[in-house]
């Protein structure tokens, strides 16, 4: 032993004596591979290993529940037993249900009741996860101490709304879910644009995301099963900053669809599509997809798609006509709610044969000036793979999702906006020339289409089922807007209704403001370079094929009049008015243009939204030539 230490002692001194001699001449002399060598010997020695493993800490489930659920209120329920050894009972309500916890102090009993709530809706790794903290020895406890300062720490969101966990969703999954497996399923797209997807599986439950790069489609996949499983969104309307103009609406909590049912709006959507583009892959290629999806009672198991379409163009001048035969506007989302429009006449057709009105979403309205109303419990819900054109779109994507517009009074926010002839993107109405003409746009002039967030702000005050129907039904408006990319909740908020609301007045019932809930699905969809095709695409539920229309003429790529024009619409109008039970005028005597002048309530809701645009200093309507509304019924 002796001997043994000696040797190690002489060893240690002459490697001592050999680092001093090379560092003397202030350089060292030992090669870098030598004292990387020798090194290691004199490394500090690993620790003896205990006999006992390491037992690993319990998480606290009061700040895990934090994360879930903000706002949470604990409230002492009773305290029995003697003094020196107290019994508390403590509860937290969590999605309406109330969960107690007991403990020999308040800070035990308040981790209780937040395990008792997570045992509720979440699968845990481990026992141990829950396990309660043992009280700590001389604790006071009837002290509040604990509680305050829970509370204190615990993040509450602004004015009591929900507010995006601080975790990122693949980390925050992982800790709530055992069995929790990714999987690359699939590679879209060519190299420099192309698309992943993964598929995480949880407990033999599959959650699809995607995404220009796994990571994203990993996240989105992440986002998909805390939706699904937890009731967990990540989406930007969940956390609105202090502030922002996002206002509580009168009959609901909040302004946000359920991220679960957004994200089911939109696979529907794209599955349609890929559904009805087979055979006809040519024409796949799109830069906007929108469509419109039919609920009854919220049950999303049981959605119809009622349309979709493509499109980012409007009709060249040149190709106006003068008996309703081309469409002026083919923006995805405008084509879709024409497509919701041939939809409801078709519905009101089975109205005119009592074998089929049983079939029809409307029904005879007894009570009211209009015949037919819809079903209660029927929702429509437009998808858009992007933000609609105009004020909805006119901000930078780079911006904060959820930050308060730094600059609510600039110029640019809220203004009417007009697309142009043959082009892509929006200019204010401010700038264009004013009143436009037939002759002035066969001139030369370019002819202007109102941007596609002023006509959902249109819609949000008129309805979506146009002014003939108008005369028939009371007015449908949309549930909500589920945007594939580029969703800000201010910029979006204001663009289809909030810029309006304190200057709309007058409305005759049952026209009114109407707010839908809006939302951005998981798996959001990448900026698309490409150049736009002049076509666009569209199918109605109902329909044997979907119809392929030239954006520039107005026209199917046959040159044939599409079914979704105005003159097809007149048509199917003048047909309900001689057929359909309870109408009272039979006979359309007068113009396209001049019968949806008489719509009297319709007319004047019109004309205050446009006054409401007026007074809020935003730009006067731009209007189409009224020569376009100048023909009659095909006899």
């Amino acid at each position: 032993m002796l001997n043994s230490a000696n040797n190690n002692f002489v060893q240690h001194a002459q490697v001592v004596s050999t680092s001093t001699e090379g560092n003397m001449n202030g350089y060292n002399r030992k090669s870098p591979q030598k004292r990387r060598y020798d090194m290691p010997k004199y490394a500090v020695p690993p620790k003896k290993k205990s006999g006992k493993e390491r037992v690993p800490q319990p998480k606290n489930t009061v700040a895990m529940l934090n994360e879930l659920r903000h706002g949470l209120i604990y409230k002492l329920e009773s305290q029995t037993g003697p003094v020196h050894a107290p019994l508390f009972t403590i509860s937290v309500e969590v999605d309406g249900q109330k969960y107690m916890g007991q403990g020999r102090s308040k800070k035990v009993a308040r981790i209780e009741a937040a395990a008792t709530a997570l045992r509720s809706f979440i699968q845990f790794k481990d026992g141990a996860v829950l396990s309660p903290l043992k009280p700590a020895g001389n604790l006071d406890f009837t002290s509040d101490e604990h509680l305050e300062n829970d509370a204190t720490k615990s993040t509450i969101a602004v004015d009591g709304q929900k507010k995006v966990p601080d975790k990122g969703p693949v980390m925050l999954l992982y800790e709530l879910f055992n069995d929790v497996n990714f999987e690359c399923m699939n590679i879209d797209g060519a190299q420099n644009n192309c698309r992943f997807k993964m598929t995480v599986t949880i407990n033999d439950k599959k959650f699809d995301g995607t995404g220009p790069s796994k990571k994203l489609a990993k996240n989105a996949a992440a986002k998909a099963a805390l939706a699904s499983l937890c009731n967990i969104s990540y989406s930007p309307m969940m956390a609105p900053q202090k502030n922002a103009p996002l206002p509580i609406d009168e009959k609901s909590s909040s302004m946000e669809l359920p991220q679960i049912h957004a994200d089911t709006i939109g696979r529907l959507v794209l599955e349609k599509f890929m559904e009805v583009i087979k055979g006809q892959e040519a024409y796949s290629r799109r830069k906007v997809l929108a469509g419109i999806v039919m609920t009854e009672n919220m049950n999303f198991c049981e959605a119809k798609v009622i349309s979709v379409s493509t499109g980012t163009k409007c009709v060249s001048g040149e190709h106006m006509s003068v008996n309703g035969a081309v469409l002026n506007d083919s923006h995805a989302e405008i084509v879709s709610r024409r497509c919701l429009l041939k939809y409801l006449y078709a519905q009101l057709d089975l109205q005119c044969n009592q074998a089929t009105a049983y079939q029809s979403i409307f029904v005879r309205n007894t009570d009211g000036q209009y015949p037919y109303k819809l079903k209660s419990g029927v929702h429509f819900h437009l998808y858009i793979n992007t933000a609609p054109c105009g004020d909805a779109r006119i901000f930078s994507p780079h911006e904060n999702d959820t930050g308060v517009d730094k600059h609510p009074n600039r110029k640019a926010r809220g203004q009417l906006r007009t697309k142009i002839e043959s082009g892509e993107g929006t200019i204010p109405v401010k700038s264009s020339d004013g009143i436009q003409t037939w002759d002035g746009v066969l001139q030369g002039q370019r002819l202007l289409t109102m941007s596609c967030s002023d006509k959902i702000a249109r819609w949000n005050i008129v309805g979506i089922q146009g002014s003939l129907l108008s005369a028939i039904i009371e007015p449908v408006y949309l549930h909500s807007i589920v945007l594939g990319s580029l969703l800000h909740p201010e910029h979006m908020y204001r663009a289809v209704c909030g810029r309006i609301e304190k200057s709309i007045q007058g409305l005759p019932p049952p026209y009114h403001l109407n707010k839908p809930r809006l939302a951005l699905v998981t798996s959001a969809e990448p900026r698309n370079q490409a150049k736009a095709p002049n076509f666009g695409i569209n199918w109605t539920i109902g329909d044997t094929e979907l119809e392929v229309v030239n954006s520039l003429t107005g026209r199917t790529i046959g040159g044939q009049v599409s079914r979704i024009t105005k003159q097809a619409f007149f048509d199917k109008y003048g047909f309900l008015m001689k057929n359909l039970p309870g109408m009272p005028n039979r006979k359309v005597t007068k113009d396209y243009g001049e019968t949806k002048a008489d719509v009297k309530d319709y007319q004047t809701a019109k004309q205050e939204l446009f006054s409401a645009f007026k007074r809020e200093d935003l730009g006067s309507w731009l209007k189409k030539p009224i020569e376009q509304d100048q023909f009659g019924l095909v006899e």
